[in-house]
């Protein structure tokens, strides 16, 4: 361990194929410039220091490959580039220009290069469009069209928002800067001669809240146990493709529902420590490459058609998105490591898959509507995962819902269902599919709302009054029978409408809805009391119960 300045001749830093992209946004760079000002602005002489980098190297080289620490050196390099392409004095400008890229020295045998080389996929735009002088106006001015990955984006972004701050500076600061960064400010080098070491210091580090992500540290893992070469260099861009398509944060649950997939039992500890004995262990060593092709890549094409709906196959395809629609209504993910098992191996039989996600999405709602606690939740998906790689397939018993559970079910739904906040809304929607006729209805409005027919505070002259008892209100304003779908906010006023004007003026208004199956029917209504309550109950009970089998 030591302290280096920030950008010499002693280190040429290089971003391994296996890390992930640059994915620092404005406001982290931002925040390092605040951090340096404010330092400036402190008057004091003393070293600025601006963290720990994690390096594998060999003492007696220069070469320098980053486990941790990207972020900043890249954002360091954008700053000193900004500032070189802001510089009017030509010899300023080349100072900077030396600390973004070495200059070279025949004398001392040092190739011109630079300072850092970021991942094969941005190092290309990084050296053009950053490192070489003069190129940072060019980089403000690109279009999204040319910015061919999120890292390069994110690269333009912080380039504009360092620039705009900077520019408004005077030379005379901007060189205050510069001399700081130049002369007091370091950077704490924790250097290791192996990958192996350099893994365990890495883990320890983002248990301690570095920036790091699980999937980050098993990158590393996987990618670094194929060494250098042509297999880690493709290994590590289907593994960027994949995270690239899912999104960081999608691309992180993935861990999760492997782990879950491969253990069949709840997580007792953090991912970082369950997955590699869980997972990993199984292709570590020697067996990388069967991680990124046989797990990695078809679970996260899994994953992007469940969250996209966007299965494929030369027939039966719809009914499959359509049981994806509905599962990703459902309050919570643990049905999805079940939903990529199916996907992941039965992909080429949609009759199958349909079958399945209907079974899947049957018992996902009949727990969501009982509010199965998470502990008993994800034990009933744990076995269903068992039976189904015991090959159980469709007959397997998890999916199947007891007498109980089915009397369970049946009781809740047919209660003063509008008091489940979590549940009506997908309970609806359902059952305005089964009206339809339907499968897989989507509605595009940006509010959808669940309002009475019979409101819930009735004006006391109204017609409600007369229409119903006291005792008939309690009973009825909460349940099923009585409840719409709406895409408009709910209005105070109209909601205590007698039944006729509000039929004509809050359900089918000029903003109001009748595409909905369920609403229609109440608009077709001459009148509302108990009696018609009674009848709509039980048809519509008996649509859901016919919808799940119940």
């Amino acid at each position: 361990m030591g302290e280096a300045p920030v950008f010499c001749s002693d280190y040429d830093f290089r971003i391994p194929t296996y890390q992930r992209p640059y994915a620092w946004g404005v406001d982290q760079a931002d925040q390092l410039l605040s951090d340096l000002v404010e330092t400036l602005d402190s008057g004091s002489d003393e070293p600025y220091f601006l963290g720990s980098i994690v390096l594998v190297k060999d003492p007696s080289q220069a070469i320098a490959e980053v486990i941790d620490g990207q972020q900043r050196l890249t954002t360091l390099t954008i700053l000193f580039a900004v500032l070189r392409d802001l510089a009017d004095d030509p010899e300023l400008q080349a100072e900077l220009d030396a600390a973004v890229a070495e200059p070279g020295k025949i004398s001392k045998g040092l190739a011109a290069k630079p300072r850092l080389t970021l991942r094969s996929k941005d190092a290309e735009f990084f050296r053009s469009n950053v490192q070489t002088r003069g190129a940072i106006p060019a980089l403000l001015d690109l279009s999204a069209a040319g910015l061919k990955t999120d890292a390069q984006k994110a690269l333009r972004d912080n380039a504009k928002s360092l620039h705009k701050a900077l520019s408004e500076w005077t030379a005379g600061r901007r060189l205050d800067l510069v001399q700081m960064l130049i002369m007091r400010t370091f950077l704490v080098v924790v250097s290791t001669p192996d990958l192996h070491s350099a893994h365990r210091i890495f883990s320890v580090m983002n248990s301690r809240g570095l920036d790091l992500s699980p999937a980050d540290i098993f990158k590393s893992q996987i990618i670094g146990d194929l060494g250098e070469g042509h297999a880690a260099d493709v290994a590590a861009a289907k593994w960027e493709n994949a995270e690239e398509a899912l999104g960081r944060d999608d691309f992180g649950d993935l861990f999760l529902h492997l782990r879950m997939i491969y253990a069949k039992e709840r997580a007792k500890a953090e991912l970082l420590k369950e997955f590699p004995k869980q997972v990993l262990e199984h292709f570590l060593p020697g067996k990388a490459q069967a991680f990124v092709n046989e797990v990695l890549v078809p679970y996260a094409d899994a994953y992007a058609q469940i969250r996209d709906h966007d299965y494929a196959a030369a027939t039966g395809a719809e009914r499959v998105n359509v049981w994806f629609q509905r599962l990703v209504q459902i309050d919570n993910n643990d049905w999805r490591p079940s939903a990529l098992w199916a996907l992941r191996n039965h992909a080429p039989d949609p009759e199958w898959l349909a079958k399945f996600f209907q079974a899947l999405e049957r018992l996902a709602a009949s727990m969501f509507i009982r509010r199965v606690y998470t502990t008993p939740r994800v034990q009933r998906y744990a076995e269903l995962l068992k039976e189904l790689d015991a090959g159980q397939g469709l007959a397997s018993p998890s999916l199947r819902l007891t007498e109980e559970e089915l009397s369970a079910t049946r009781e809740r739904i047919n209660g003063p269902l509008y008091l489940d906040l979590k549940t009506r809304k997908y309970v609806l929607l359902r059952l305005d599919e089964a009206l339809a006729k339907s499968s897989g209805v989507v509605y595009n409005h940006p509010l959808i709302t669940v309002e009475h027919v019979l409101p819930q505070n009735p004006k006391a002259d109204s017609q409600w009054l007369a229409d119903f008892t006291d005792d008939e209100r309690q009973f009825w304003t909460h349940r099923l029978g009585n409840l719409v779908l709406l895409n408009r906010y709910k209005n105070a006023e109209a909601q205590n409408h007698d039944f006729a004007k509000k039929k004509a003026t809050y359900f089918t208004g000029k903003l109001g809805v009748a595409n909905f199956a369920l609403t229609a029917k109440v608009v077709s209504a001459n009148s509302w009391t108990p009696t018609t309550l009674a009848a709509r109950q039980s048809e519509l009970i008996g649509e859901l119960c016919s919808a799940w089998e119940l």
